[in-house]
């Protein structure tokens, strides 16, 4: 599409993909999207992002990035059809996170059909420079039924400048100015306080990325230490694969499908150790011991939300430590070929991720994350540590051995 050209959609669900290629000195990229009535959000609640990834209304939800074949992809999910009578535009943006879209190659936004797969409106933006955020499309009513117009609007003022520009109240860090002494009056009779509805708290554009160079992180300095922590695992198989095997000295691959687990070993206070995983059907529980609940078991890797962990903070005080790892159960030998990204959220404070380095070694069991309670802080550190089991060790007891964790293993399944 041409830029301020426009195209009936259909009211089904559609995925909104913004993408990219990927490579050295390319700054991450974000996509979000505001829900309009009248040319301005409703209320904060209106903005889907990676810290607000679902609308209320249900009508749209961010799902997350995918890497493959040297490109990355941003994804909404939007269902039209549910779209609340009062919103008009539903603008689609994108944003630069360390850097500005000149930097940015091959950006564009294609809108599918959800169910089909077929491709229904393409808009490929060209010449940015130094905009640090893009309204790179909307979808509007016009007599009853939705369109989607290619836009490619730039901001040098990233995603707090688009997101005020529309009426997003965004949380800025408050400097006080110094003031003069107070003066001293007569105290007033004590009168009752007017009563006011508690505001709502602004929206936080703030996430962390774990790296080698900075690989830890305090959940107390964040705000995050109450509420639930979501950790997310997603995957992308590079290639289909089944085994490390050999031909003529060098790794080969080979099809199947491929069953990852998210799992997580922990240690209370008290001293009781245990694991959270599919095997065995130890889910855990969240409102009682060990306070840590493995969500489902994604058996393809195809499923948007990958597999999620949620770990209770309002017992924070009663954890020592937890180990969060991933095993290959099926379909694979070693997790070469394989794109993962972590991500940890905290239901207060910024999102945490990062991505996991290239296998180069026969590894079916890779270490992720450690959460430590130090007594006075909640750190999160970043292990990406693939491990390779001596002969006839399970991968989980291979982590136990590695972090020292000096449980009993038997033999499970799922």
């Amino acid at each position: 599409m041409p830029k301020g050209s426009n195209v009936p959609v259909p009211t089904t669900a559609l995925r909104v993909e913004l993408g990219w290629r990927s490579g050295p000195g390319v700054p991450d990229t974000d996509a979000s999207a505001l829900l309009l009535a009248g040319g301005k959000v409703r209320s904060d609640a209106d903005f889907v992002f990676y810290n607000q990834p679902q609308h209320t209304s249900g009508a749209l939800r961010h799902e997350g990035k995918r890497e493959a074949g040297g490109g990355v992809t941003d994804t909404l999910l939007v269902d039209l059809a549910r779209m609340e009578p009062a919103i008009e535009t539903v603008v689609v943006a994108a944003s630069a996170d360390g850097g500005a879209f000149g930097q940015v190659p091959s950006l564009y936004i294609e809108v599918k059909d959800a169910a089909r797969g077929t491709v229904v409106a393409r808009f490929d933006s060209e010449g940015a420079t130094v905009e640090t955020a893009f309204v790179l499309g909307e979808f509007y009513r016009r007599q009853g039924a939705w369109k989607f117009r290619a836009v490619g609007q730039g901001y040098s003022s990233g995603l707090e400048g688009l997101a005020t520009d529309f009426g997003i109240t965004v949380d800025e860090p408050q400097h006080t100015a110094p003031t003069a002494p107070p003066v001293t009056a007569p105290t007033p009779a004590p009168s009752a306080p007017p009563v006011t509805a508690p505001a709502a708290p602004p929206v936080q554009l703030t996430k962390v990325t774990l790296t080698k160079a900075a690989p830890s992180v305090s959940l107390t300095k964040q705000g995050g230490t109450s509420g639930a922590l979501r950790v997310n695992l997603n995957w992308q198989v590079r290639k289909q694969f089944s085994g490390w095997g050999s031909k003529r000295g060098r790794a080969v691959a080979m099809h199947s499908d491929l069953d990852l687990d998210l799992c997580a070993l922990y240690e209370l206070t008290d001293g009781s150790k245990g694991v959270v995983q599919a095997l065995g059907n130890a889910f855990g529980a969240l409102h009682q011991p060990p306070y840590i609940h493995l969500d489902g078991d994604d058996r393809t890797g195809a499923v948007a939300s990958g597999e999620n962990l949620t770990v209770n903070l309002d017992h924070k005080h009663k954890f020592r430590r937890i180990l969060v790892f991933v095993t290959i159960y099926e379909g694979a030998r070693s997790f070469a070929d394989l794109h993962a990204t972590v991500t940890l959220q905290p239901q207060h404070g910024a999102p945490i991720d990062f991505s996991l380095d290239e296998c180069t070694v026969p590894s079916p069991v890779c270490a992720l994350a450690l959460i430590t309670n130090t007594g006075q802080d909640l750190v999160v550190q970043r292990e990406a540590r693939y491990l390779v089991p001596e002969r006839g060790v399970s991968p989980q007891r291979t982590v136990d051995y590695a972090y020292g964790w000096g449980m009993n293993w038997t033999p499970g399944r799922k």
